[in-house]
């Protein structure tokens, strides 16, 4: 009886409503996402996900091997400047590439959202809305920024050029775009206090 009640009640549990998370580079959707972790908020960092996945699964690593060569891999560990090098100025094979990365990353997320019980559970990505996940999300939030203060921090961070890095914004969807097509957005103009303050009027509207 007991047991038939345990099942009843997983039964009755509805699947979480999956929140796609993204931003562009420099405009702290990675900040916001441990933030929305700390208030007890389950969140699935697509970005790293998939950097675990290309090392991790057989059959992925045969097929970027015969896509990119066996440069891709050094001793058996994804050469991420190789493969970024490769793509960077070919849409065509960049298109290629994630048509195999995102279907195992996609896999890998259902089966985690399949183990979650809390109302809300959050995809992080960059690349949300590029690839038409948020029609795969309940809802969708935008974390933004001013292009040169993304820009300063990712030079900050990453120790790149300021060539570099607006290379990388222009190869990235308009953030104009992007906000046509958020749910909600956060502005991450000012400081941490600041982005706190809106990560939890962010929580506050959410239903």
């Amino acid at each position: 009886m007991e047991i038939q009640d345990i099942n009843q009640n997983q039964e009755d549990i509805p699947p979480p409503r999956i929140i796609g998370l993204t931003g562009g580079i420099g405009s702290g959707k990675t900040s916001v996402a441990k933030l929305l972790e700390n208030k007890g908020f389950p969140v699935y960092y697509s970005d790293d996900q998939a950097k675990n996945i290309v090392n991790q699964d057989p059959e992925l690593k045969n097929q970027i091997i015969a896509l990119l060569g066996r440069e891709a891999y050094l001793d058996g560990v994804y050469n991420r400047k190789y493969v970024g090098d490769k793509v960077f100025n070919d849409a065509e094979l960049l298109d290629q590439l994630n048509r195999l990365i995102h279907p195992a990353v996609r896999s890998d997320f259902e089966k985690w959202v399949a183990a979650q019980t809390a109302e809300f559970v959050f995809k992080e990505t960059a690349l949300l809305f590029e690839l038409k996940l948020n029609e795969q999300c309940y809802k969708s939030l935008l974390v933004t920024a001013d292009d040169n203060l993304r820009i300063k921090r990712t030079m900050d961070r990453d120790n790149k050029t300021y060539r570099e890095i607006e290379n990388i914004m222009q190869n990235q969807m308009p953030e104009k775009d992007k906000m046509k097509l958020a749910d909600y957005v956060i502005y991450n103009n000012s400081d941490r206090d600041n982005l706190t303050a809106e990560t939890d009027i962010f929580i506050t509207e959410l239903n």
